[in-house]
């Protein structure tokens, strides 16, 4: 085999698999989480930093998720409800993002929002969604 020969499969093969790995695992923003969803802001990951987490909609700098931030009851943790941010809000119906809840991965409603708690460190705080008004519902004991 020739040296020729081996440098053409070489880039074949290089070829091939940036292919291969761009087919499987998309380089994208989106490239992990729940799909591609129509409507304006790029895809994100819920969880992700400055990512909507009804949405998953990356949000630019400025733009804030709607939510109700409640006194801490006992120690330094507090309620929040996390009712979206205006790519799943606001507009007409059919042009705003999919809600979707990242616990139990359900529909939302346009008046579901997100249960959450926030845990306030000198400097930082860290919001974590326990999940939606459908999936942490009280439910009713008895028989």
């Amino acid at each position: 085999m020739g040296l020729l020969e081996i440098l053409i499969f070489l880039i074949l093969g290089s070829v091939l698999l940036a292919f291969g790995y761009t087919l499987f695992f998309r380089i994208s923003p989106g490239g992990r989480g729940r799909g591609k969803a129509e409507g304006p802001g790029i895809e994100g990951q819920a969880g992700d930093p400055q990512t909507c987490p009804v949405c998953a909609a990356r949000l630019p700098p400025g733009v804030l998720v709607k939510s109700a931030v409640y006194p801490p009851v006992n120690g330094t943790d507090r309620l929040m409800h996390i009712m979206g941010c205006p790519f799943c809000l606001e507009g007409e119906a059919e042009k705003r993002r999919r809600r979707v809840c990242p616990v139990c991965h359900k529909p939302l409603g346009d008046n579901d929002y997100l249960f959450a708690r926030v845990f306030e460190r000198p400097g930082k705080s860290h919001v974590h969604v326990l999940g939606c008004i459908n999936c942490r519902r009280p439910r009713v004991r008895g028989g």
